[in-house]
């Protein structure tokens, strides 16, 4: 997170620091307030409090903690202090807290639409995401009641399509789980004969990817009547373009999770206002844009 901030205000800030702000009277003070625009869950909260940091002469506080469901109009915290600093931070954390909330808020509507449909079945996220901001952006995802899949390729073995042009499911399992016991060996599968492959290979999770409800809910049944089903030492997940139109069709089919990767590479921005006052101009406030 530090890194992403120093980053950010880099490509601010380089090579000659912030000309506009620089004009303003170095004894100048202000307070800006973080006000929602729309209703939303917040995420990103320690980023905006970094960049006060790293930018130096700003005091930060958060009424409004990741995972708040907050609604328009409503103070999620404030920066005070040195007006140039100020106006300096402003746009980092501004972009921080309005993306991650963003991908919150858009987690919470996947999760709320796939809870009504099957309370047993749960949304996690992909590796679809921004470069450089994957940790940050999983964690945007937790807050909005999401779960995290793969942080990073060494964390898991996931067989897909392209490996499995390579080498046999069975083999390619039986290896996985020699070389790495204990660890998620999934599988992805586009046909259910896959599924049966993957279960009586060892399989942990299997991935039904791009299929209907219909060929899902064969798929789950599969799984379920198999002794490894039935013990839970082999998981369901679908995958493949979910929306908030389909993903509760999917839900019902009966899978254990459901990746979703809009929640990090189409996730709209939560709309997030700073509404600035100067001491040096009483009673005056207008909007940072």
């Amino acid at each position: 997170m530090r890194s992403a901030v120093a980053l950010a205000l880099e490509e601010d800030l380089a090579p000659l620091g912030d000309l506009t702000s620089s004009l303003i009277p170095a004894t100048a003070t202000g307070e800006a307030t973080f006000v929602s625009r729309r209703e939303g869950v917040v995420a990103g909260t320690a980023c905006a409090l970094e960049t006060a940091r790293q930018v130096g002469g700003v005091t930060a506080l958060f009424e409004a903690a990741d995972g708040a469901r907050v609604s328009a109009g409503q103070v999620l915290g404030t920066f005070s202090g040195s007006l140039r600093s100020l106006l300096t931070a402003e746009r980092t954390a501004l972009n921080f807290l309005c993306h991650l909330s963003g991908v919150a808020t858009l987690t919470a509507k996947y999760v709320e639409t796939v809870r009504e449909a099957n309370p047993h079945c749960r949304v996690w996220d992909t590796r679809k995401t921004t470069p450089g901001l994957r940790a940050l952006e999983k964690a945007a995802v937790r807050a909005g009641g999401g779960l995290n899949h793969r942080g990073s390729l060494s964390e898991g073995v996931l067989l897909k399509d392209n490996h499995l042009g390579e080498v046999p499911i069975a083999a390619a399992v039986k290896e996985a789980l020699a070389r790495w016991p204990g660890r998620m060996v999934e599988v992805e599968c586009d046909r259910i004969d896959q599924v049966s492959e993957a279960l009586e290979a060892g399989a942990t999770l299997v991935l039904c990817d791009n299929m209907s409800p219909e060929e899902l809910a064969s798929c789950v049944a599969l799984v379920r009547a198999h002794p490894r089903g039935k013990a839970r030492a082999v998981l369901v997940e679908a995958s493949g373009a979910m929306t908030l139109a389909t993903v509760a069709d999917y839900a019902r089919a009966g899978p254990d999770l459901i990746s979703v990767g809009a929640l990090t590479h189409s996730a709209p921005a939560l709309d997030i206002g700073l509404d600035l006052s100067c001491d040096t101009a009483p009673g005056h406030e207008q909007p940072v844009e």
